[in-house]
């Protein structure tokens, strides 16, 4: 079989291509075309053109506000037709204020409507977001929970209070004396404990009697005496008087020492 050659085949292509063309134009004649839907505003749009409208509406009446405040000023100094006619011109303006000031307030509920409406379109989808979460965490949560056995869980605890009570049993086995009597009277235990109180608070008594002197407790020194040890008491008679044994007087020195 011999291959068609390649300028042919873009031929016939471009010539298909041409005929679908055409066919698509005579669908659309007979039949019409499909307009192209522009996207509805969003909330966004809607409030950012409510607001400007209600900004052009504030600078509006701020403008009046400057008109009726010219036309007080004038009326305080006109009289007659023509303070009437500046009367009837602060009328217009006050009633041009009171239109707008209206027109205004009925934005901003307008304003306020859409406000609303975004902050639930918004609740909506935060509580979509959180619902979606919770959904996720509680497959999770099962998933990990069939990890665990309860009836293992049940059988370790008790394995661990059966130990914990088999370690108590063998302390106390451990801190068992030995060579003890069976029963013992604690009267009479109390009864021999009294009497040996007693008995190391008479050792202890004895012992402090029984101390020698540089075990003692240290008192207060002594004040020497003018007299030494061993001197006979009529030379200590003499000294005090002023005159020695023989009779001749002490020097100071002496009697002040």
């Amino acid at each position: 079989r011999t291959r068609p050659r390649p300028e042919l085949v873009r031929l016939v292509l471009a010539h298909l291509r041409r005929r679908a063309s055409d066919l698509r134009a005579e669908m659309n004649r007979i039949f019409g075309k499909k307009k192209d839907v522009a996207p509805p505003p969003s909330l966004t749009d809607a409030s950012g053109r409510i607001d400007s409208r209600v900004q052009a509406m504030d600078e509006k009446i701020a403008k009046l506000d400057l008109e009726l405040r010219k036309y007080k000023e004038q009326l305080k100094k006109a009289k007659g037709p023509t303070a009437a006619n500046i009367k009837r011109r602060a009328m217009e303006t006050l009633k041009r204020k009171k239109m707008y000031e209206q027109q205004r307030d009925q934005m901003a509920g307008q304003a306020f409507n859409i406000e609303q409406t975004s902050f639930a379109i918004d609740s909506i989808k935060d509580t979509q977001t959180t619902v979606a979460a919770m959904k996720d965490a509680a497959k999770t949560l099962k998933a990990e929970t069939k990890k665990l056995n309860i009836d293992q869980i049940e059988d370790t605890q008790d394995d661990l209070q059966d130990m914990m009570e088999d370690m108590n049993e063998i302390n106390d086995m451990m801190g068992r004396a030995y060579g003890m009597p069976d029963e013992v009277d604690e009267a009479d235990l109390d009864a021999e404990l009294a009497c040996l109180e007693d008995e190391l608070e008479g050792l202890e008594e004895g012992e402090t009697e029984a101390a020698p002197s540089y075990l003692q407790p240290a008192g207060m020194p002594v004040e020497p005496s003018a007299v030494p040890a061993g001197a006979p008491a009529a030379d200590a008679a003499a000294e005090a008087d002023g005159v020695d044994a023989f009779g001749l007087p002490v020097a100071p020195a002496a009697q002040s020492s």
